[in-house]
């Protein structure tokens, strides 16, 4: 049975220390990444630094990308992009939403015909 794999865009806002951990928490860095207006702790699997616009993975994919299976991460940074517009992806993903219109327009009111010809 396959897992639905859940790929998310987000912003590095800062790293995140924390000295005392679990034993299987290893030694990984930390980030908070904000995906959309959430604040979210993941694990960085590529040295980003705040600002960088990064790809992240969850559920049984981030404990693999983070190094294993039984590691306790929820969420992993797994790519740096290299360029993200998110206003202009905004507006390309609005562009394919249906517009809020009415799908048919009522049909114009057709005038009777003159004359009593019908």
């Amino acid at each position: 049975m396959w897992e639905a794999i859940e790929m998310l865009i987000c912003r590095v806002v800062k790293p995140l220390v924390s000295t005392n951990r679990i034993p299987d928490f290893e030694h990984k860095h930390l980030q908070v990444v904000l995906d959309g207006s959430t604040q979210k702790v993941a694990v960085d699997a590529v040295g980003c630094v705040p600002g960088d616009w990064v790809i992240c993975v969850g559920s049984s994919a981030a404990r693999e990308a983070a190094g294993s299976k039984s590691y306790p991460s929820d969420l992993t940074i797994v790519g740096i992009i290299d360029h993200w517009d998110p206003e202009a992806a905004k507006a390309a993903a609005d562009s394919l939403t249906p517009s809020a219109a009415p799908a048919s327009a009522p049909a114009p009111a057709v005038p009777a015909p003159k004359g009593g010809e019908g």
